[in-house]
C-alpha cells in the first residue's frame, strides 16, 4: 500500500472539512440572526432600504429577506449606488432579480452626481468607487431613508469589524466609531435625531466561507462571473487585472488568456479577478478554506493604492 503524500492528506482533510461546513447547522444561526435583524428594520425604521449591487452578499442577505417577508413582499426597496463602471453581467442580473422578486428597485449614479457638480474626478481614469459615498448621501437625502441595510461583513477589513450591526450615521452621514451605541442581548438603540440614520449589516457575523457554503445549500443563483471563466488579465503589483476598454494595458505589459472568478464584483476599474478552476460553489468551499489573502486583499486594486483607508472613506459615508 503507498503511502499518501503530505499534499493528499492536506487536500483530503480540506474536502473533508467542506463537507461537514455544508452540513453544519452554523447556516442555521447566521439565517435566523439575518432574518430577526431584517424585521427588525422593518418594525423600526419608516423608510428603510436594502442596499443592492447584483453581488454575492447582497444577494445572500436578498434571499434571507425573501424567506422573512415572501417573494413579492419585501417591505422595504432595494437600492443600487452606480458607478457607470459596474460589469453588465451584475447589472444585468441584479434587473433580473429585482423582476423576480417582484421588488422596487432604485439606481441612483455617480455619473448624475458628476453631471450636478457634486462629484469632480481628478483625472477621467480616475475610480469612481469612492465617490459613490456622496451620490449615496444624494438618495438619501432625496428619500429621506432613516436605515440603509448593506451587506458588509466583519472579516472583510479592518475598519468593518469597528461596525455595530445597526451603525449610528449622524446628519451629515458620517461614521464616528467611538460613538456607537451598545448592542447587548440583540437589544438595539434606533433612537434618531432629524437628518440621521443608520446603516444596518445583517450578515456582520457571517464570513466569505459562510456566505459560500450557504448559496451552495440555498442553490442561490449569482452573476456568471463568480465562477471559472476564460478572461484577457495582465499581471500588476501581484494582482490579474482584467483587459477592459476602462483597464487597458500598459506599456510593456504582456496580455495573457487566464482562467479566473471574481471573488467579489463591483468597479471595473478596481476589481481584479483570482486565477481559480472554480466551478460551482462547492468548488469555491475548498478555494476558500486554502486562501491566505483576504477577500478585498486579494481582488482590490484602490485598497492596494489609495491612501485613504477603508475607515476614513466610511467616516466620510461609504458603505
Amino acid at each position: 500500500m503507498n503511502a499518501r503524500t503530505e499534499p493528499d492528506v492536506i487536500q483530503s482533510a480540506l474536502d473533508q472539512a467542506a463537507s461537514h461546513q455544508l452540513s453544519n447547522r452554523h447556516l442555521d444561526a447566521l439565517e435566523e440572526e439575518t432574518i430577526f435583524i431584517l424585521r427588525e428594520v422593518a418594525g423600526a425604521f419608516e423608510r428603510p432600504a436594502l442596499l443592492f449591487s447584483g453581488g454575492k452578499d447582497s444577494l445572500v442577505m436578498l434571499k434571507c429577506a425573501e424567506k422573512a417577508f415572501g417573494a413579492g413582499q419585501i417591505p422595504y426597496p432595494l437600492l443600487m449606488i452606480d458607478t457607470g463602471h459596474n460589469f453588465p453581467e451584475v447589472t444585468d442580473f441584479r434587473d433580473q432579480r429585482a423582476r423576480e422578486l417582484g421588488a422596487e428597485l432604485i439606481v441612483r449614479s455617480v455619473e448624475d452626481s458628476m453631471k450636478r457638480g457634486t462629484v469632480r474626478l481628478a483625472h477621467p481614469g480616475e475610480s469612481r468607487n469612492s465617490h459613490q459615498s456622496v451620490t449615496l448621501l444624494e438618495a438619501i437625502e432625496e428619500f429621506r431613508f432613516d436605515a440603509l441595510i448593506g451587506g458588509a461583513r466583519r472579516d472583510e477589513e479592518k475598519a468593518r469589524a469597528k461596525e455595530r450591526i445597526f451603525s449610528h450615521r449622524d446628519s451629515f452621514g458620517q461614521w464616528q466609531p467611538k460613538a456607537q451605541r451598545p448592542e447587548l442581548w440583540t437589544l438595539f438603540n434606533t433612537r434618531l435625531h432629524p437628518g440621521e440614520h443608520f446603516r444596518v449589516f445583517p450578515i456582520s457575523n457571517w464570513t466569505e466561507l459562510d456566505v459560500w457554503q450557504y448559496i451552495a445549500r440555498e442553490h442561490v443563483a449569482l452573476p456568471s462571473l463568480y465562477y471559472r471563466h476564460p478572461r484577457q488579465v495582465v499581471e500588476r503589483r501581484g494582482l490579474l487585472v482584467p483587459v477592459t476598454e476602462l483597464t487597458p494595458p500598459r506599456d510593456g505589459e504582456e496580455v495573457v488568456v487566464r482562467d479566473v472568478r471574481f471573488r467579489t464584483v463591483g468597479d471595473i476599474t478596481c476589481t481584479c479577478p483570482v486565477a481559480s478552476t472554480a466551478a460551482t460553489p462547492e468548488d469555491i468551499v475548498i478555494e476558500t478554506l486554502k486562501a491566505d489573502l483576504s477577500e478585498r486583499g486579494a481582488t482590490r486594486m484602490d485598497d492596494k493604492t489609495s491612501d485613504a483607508s477603508m475607515e476614513r472613506r466610511k467616516k466620510e459615508g461609504y458603505f
